[in-house]
């Protein structure tokens, strides 16, 4: 008897463990197969939008007067946000609320963001492109969830795919992009739940924007790495120091600008058009179209030491008058250029290789704004090189300790103190 209840007693274990085993398998090629979909989908979108955005800017290098268009064609954008029933524009805010809540991402966003990002850079504004690829990549994903009736949770985990594919498409950062899906939304929880989906998504959405298409990665280099001593130890110290003020100065101008212009100017077309005379007007003060557009000619000149030591402070201003005014696009390649000029100088000025600089620069800058430490390390590895990589490290934790609790995105939740092992749950808001 004792061996017969012994047998069946295994018998059921290895059946319980069969169907563990059989379900794990079944979730993991579920999460394949959605993971490869969103990726072809939305690195075929988002490759689409990074070939866009390339003839937009190389067409308005080639034909200057472009930039006089900017107020009709802010107006054209408000009145497309209006005639799609969208007043009052979220941005990335949108996708993180929906995966904190039960809310959806418009599909709508998709395009219209995708059309508003690409006039904006026409004609000359100042904004990123990154920002705009989460709303599409996010938008993409609920819609794909929503179509396959997904419940709640699967939809969160497809956003997430959806913001990872479509920044690894236009950036070639899949490490990054994989990573920053699942940090950005909470800091100090990250959803590991959506790990294998963010990474085979921004693979698979890479891939197709190198191979198929034939969009480059982007890439910088670092020149002269030095080897690591008090001297240089110092060095990084006072750049992060510096980066960590400069971001938290960063947001607190993007938000109070934004703010301050719905308050000065209620009425949205004559508000954008303001803001449209008032960059043409800054860009002939001046002398210099290096701030229109996203920057990214004028952050490989910041690696070559080619920077004035106020460029970081005109592209603040730039991009906050740009986004603050109602044109759209993203402000990460913004931040990126801040903190590539603003590293560049500061290496300029102590007789240390700019290069270095420049990148420590642009992560201190990234990992301020984003409350985002690993993405921010992993996207030093993939746009430069692993040399550095104690620098970035040392960089990036003093960035994130000294930034604060500001930030870009007013929906960002941060569930532990930076200086305490607390619980404190709190949104990052208005750069305060």
């Amino acid at each position: 008897m004792k061996v017969l209840e012994w047998c069946k007693k295994e018998i059921e274990q290895l059946t319980q463990k069969s169907k563990t085993v059989g379900l794990q398998c079944i979730m993991f090629a579920k999460w394949i197969v959605l993971a490869v979909v969103v990726g072809l989908l939305v690195g075929a979108f988002g490759s689409l939008f990074g070939v866009c955005m390339e003839f937009a800017t190389e067409t308005r290098f080639r034909y200057a007067w472009l930039i006089f268009l900017l107020p009709v064609v802010g107006l054209i954008i408000v009145a497309l946000y209006r005639s799609c029933s969208i007043t009052k524009d979220g941005g990335t805010d949108i996708v993180i609320d929906t995966i904190h809540n039960s809310g959806a991402v418009p599909f709508r966003v998709a395009p219209l963001i995708f059309i508003a990002t690409v006039l904006t850079h026409l004609v000359g504004g100042s904004a990123g492109r990154e920002g705009a690829a989460l709303q599409i990549g996010g938008s993409f994903g609920d819609k794909i969830g929503r179509v396959l009736k997904l419940d709640l949770m699967d939809r969160k985990v497809l956003i997430m795919c959806g913001m990872s594919a479509a920044f690894s498409a236009l950036f070639g950062t899949p490490m990054a992009a994989a990573v920053f899906a699942m940090e950005v939304i909470t800091v100090g929880v990250m959803y590991y739940a959506a790990f294998l989906p963010c990474v085979v998504a921004s693979l698979v959405a890479a891939h197709f924007a190198s191979e198929i298409i034939g969009i480059s990665p982007e890439s910088f280099h670092i020149i002269n790495v030095p080897d690591l001593n008090l001297e240089m130890i110092a060095v990084v110290v006072l750049i992060s120091i510096i980066g960590a003020g400069v971001s938290s100065i960063f947001c607190l101008i993007l938000h109070k600008t934004s703010r301050g212009l719905e308050k000065l100017v209620k009425n949205s077309y004559i508000r954008v058009a303001i803001a449209g005379v008032a960059i043409i007007c800054l860009t002939f003060i001046v002398g210099s179209r290096d701030y229109n557009g996203a920057g990214i000619d004028v952050i490989k000149r910041a690696f070559l030491g080619d920077v004035v030591p106020y460029a970081f402070l005109l592209k603040m201003l730039f991009t906050a008058i740009t986004l603050g005014g109602g044109f759209k696009g993203g402000e990460i390649v913004p931040t990126f250029f801040v903190g590539a000029t603003l590293g560049s100088a500061i290496g300029i000025a102590l007789g240390v290789s700019p290069s270095l600089c420049a990148g420590i620069g642009m992560a201190v800058l990234f990992c301020g704004v984003t409350n985002c430490p690993l993405a921010t390390l992993f996207i030093s590895f993939e746009l430069f090189n692993y040399k550095a990589v104690p620098y970035f490290l040392l960089a990036i934790a003093i960035s994130y300790v000294l930034s604060g609790y500001s930030g870009l995105y007013g929906e960002q939740k941060i569930m532990y103190s930076k200086y305490k092992a607390r619980y404190i749950n709190r949104n990052v808001k208005d750069g305060d």
